[in-house]
């Protein structure tokens, strides 16, 4: 099964590896802030594998960590405290910024963060249409929108 996996799944999906083409700008725009955020992405994936996929597209360069359950010793939600701390940071003074509105966005305002929901137009585990959010959800429809709802980047 291993080396199937290897040889059919992976190589497939690796293959399907796509970059929105809002995201190199979004940090771009970002780096040359006075005040400009500390950059971390946080993911319950295989730590290698997603160093490999932000390497392919060049994001690596913009990130101070890529921080996932191997290194953390918990998957979200608890995750998020645990990245907090990991990165010298208070909670709530931390931007989560997702496409999942509850797992990810509303999971992160639990732990104290504040959520911003990257609302790409679908549900990505249903495929269908993105869920309803009520007004307190910070709501961008892409990346580049993303520095002018960020407190204290003078964006």
């Amino acid at each position: 099964m291993d080396a199937w996996i290897a040889e059919r799944y992976l190589t497939v999906f690796e293959q399907s590896w796509r970059c929105y083409p809002d995201v190199q700008p979004c940090l771009e725009t970002l780096r040359p802030l006075p005040r400009g955020p500390r950059l971390a992405v946080l993911t319950n994936g295989d730590p290698e594998q997603q160093s490999a996929k932000l390497d392919r597209f060049g994001l690596l360069e913009y990130l101070e960590a890529v921080l996932t359950p191997t290194e953390l010793g918990a998957a979200k939600p608890v995750a998020y405290a645990t990245a907090c701390r990991r990165m010298g940071t208070d909670p709530a003074h931390a931007v989560n910024v997702a496409d999942m509105l509850e797992s990810d966005v509303h999971a992160a305002a639990r732990a104290g963060l504040t959520g911003i929901w990257l609302d790409r137009g679908i549900d990505f585990v249903t495929g269908g249409p993105s869920p309803t959010a009520d007004q307190t959800v910070i709501r961008v429809e892409q990346l580049t929108d993303l520095p002018d709802h960020l407190p204290g980047t003078d964006a």
